[in-house]
């Protein structure tokens, strides 16, 4: 039997856990053999000390050892893609790309994850959806994959059980921004689902948990790494997000503004990263095409309304309700406006995702309940010319007293200039390997 206690220590100090320590240590954290407290303060030490390589490689197989795994590619009989990304502030792009990839007839299987700290997760925003399931059984998920194209679910009891109880508790211990526990919980979610192709969205800047490019491309080399034992092709998308993605943070709004997407009319941005990501899971498919025909061929499902009924089809499939006048509407939305005439130097993509927990589009600990309803939109980005009086943003709050602080809140996160910023790019680099 391991003593927790001096693991933790040793971590602390520096030292280097074996295989063995680190599998014994996850998979009692998993059994609840390891208390929270115990497991908060290794993520802690792990926080200050990181982990090596062997190290990250030995969390990432404990996580996966956990529970089941699915051989999803071999039960299609088809190479099946996945997307994920590390989580910025109003990224709700695989709520786009999946039906765009699924309308391509290319399989699209995807375990994704709840908010973590200033970010919105995937499953909240579905559950924003009356009716959605998020929890499938493994044999639902490969059925629904196999029958609808496409499945975006959560981590069952079954599939990495150990990391479904360490996200959360990362969540609310001021533990997520490490470069091994942000890789292990990715890629073991990712192995375990069974995915053949992964596309990475690696999001950098004041707003993602990496600050920096170097972070980044740190990070999306540890991953590729990770998925090279298991016969995972993994290609990495380094992504801006100085400001948020998009124009909606919040749920509902969020999967709104996916459907607009959906339909051709979503903003620039976002719009661009999703089709970026469609062309590199399309050429990563066993449908033998590069990205230039992926990209053609996104944006000709987009066009001829097979996106958005591959939407409609996976929505119901799922329980949901895919009409988009069901989402959960807030009873007060203000307007923020520009104080005087200029040009949007920045939006805070922290402040702003701030703004939004405080509103109830978040948590704070554990077990706080999601407000679906709530959130902000960014009516003008980076860039974007405005007189004074102007809208800049949106806060649709649940009372006054919210909206008045989050109005306050969002006032302060944008900056005028007196010139536009030099433009930037949303995708910043490609990292394959």
């Amino acid at each position: 039997m391991i003593h927790v206690a001096e693991l933790i220590q040793r971590k602390r100090d520096g030292g280097e856990l074996t295989d063995t320590e680190i599998a014994e240590l996850l998979l009692g954290y998993a059994r609840e053999d390891v208390p929270d407290y115990q497991m908060a303060a290794f993520c802690m030490a792990v926080y200050f000390r990181g982990l090596s390589s062997a190290e990250t490689f030995a969390l990432t197989d404990a996580m996966i050892r956990s529970g089941e795994t699915i051989e999803l590619g071999k039960a299609l009989g088809r190479k099946v893609v996945d997307k994920h990304s590390t989580g910025g502030v109003g990224d709700k792009t695989s709520i786009a790309v999946g039906p765009i990839v699924a309308a391509c007839g290319v399989p699209f299987g995807k375990m994704s994850g709840r908010g973590l700290g200033h970010t919105g997760g995937t499953l909240d925003k579905l559950e924003s959806i009356p009716g959605f399931r998020v929890e499938l059984g493994l044999e639902e998920f490969v059925d629904q994959v196999r029958d609808v194209g496409l499945a975006i679910v959560g981590q069952s009891g079954d599939l990495v059980p150990a990391d479904k109880r360490l996200y959360a508790l990362r969540d609310v211990t001021a533990t997520v921004d490490n470069i091994s526990l942000i890789a292990a919980s990715i890629m073991s979610k990712k192995i375990a689902a069974g995915a053949d192709a992964i596309v990475l969205d690696v999001k950098v800047g004041e707003g993602a948990f990496m600050k920096s490019e170097a972070d980044a491309r740190a990070l999306a080399e540890t991953m590729i790494e990770l998925g090279r034992p298991a016969d995972r092709e993994v290609v990495c998308l380094l992504t801006d997000m100085d400001q948020p993605l998009g124009r909606a943070v919040g749920n509902a709004l969020e999967v709104r503004e996916a459907l607009e997407t959906l339909r051709g009319e979503g903003p620039p941005d976002f719009e661009e990263l999703v089709l970026d990501a469609v062309a590199r899971l399309l050429a990563l498919s066993d449908l033998g095409v590069d990205e230039a025909e992926g990209r053609r061929r996104a944006e000709a499902v987009i066009a001829d309304g097979s996106a958005a009924a591959a939407y409609q089809r996976w929505i119901s499939a799922q329980g949901g309700d895919p009409d988009e006048g069901a989402l959960p509407t807030a009873p007060v939305v203000r307007v923020t406006s520009a104080p005087r005439d200029g040009h949007v130097g920045e939006v805070a993509p922290i402040a702003v995702g701030l703004a939004a927990l405080r509103l109830g589009a978040g948590r704070r600990t554990k077990d706080d309940a999601i407000d679906h309803a709530v959130g902000i939109v960014c009516l003008r980005k980076r860039g974007d010319a405005v007189e004074r009086g102007e809208p800049l943003a949106e806060v649709h709050a649940r009372d006054e007293d919210a909206a008045d602080a989050a109005v306050r809140e969002v006032t302060a996160a944008y900056r005028l200039d007196d010139e536009a910023p030099q433009e930037r790019p949303v995708l910043i680099d490609v990292v394959t390997g």
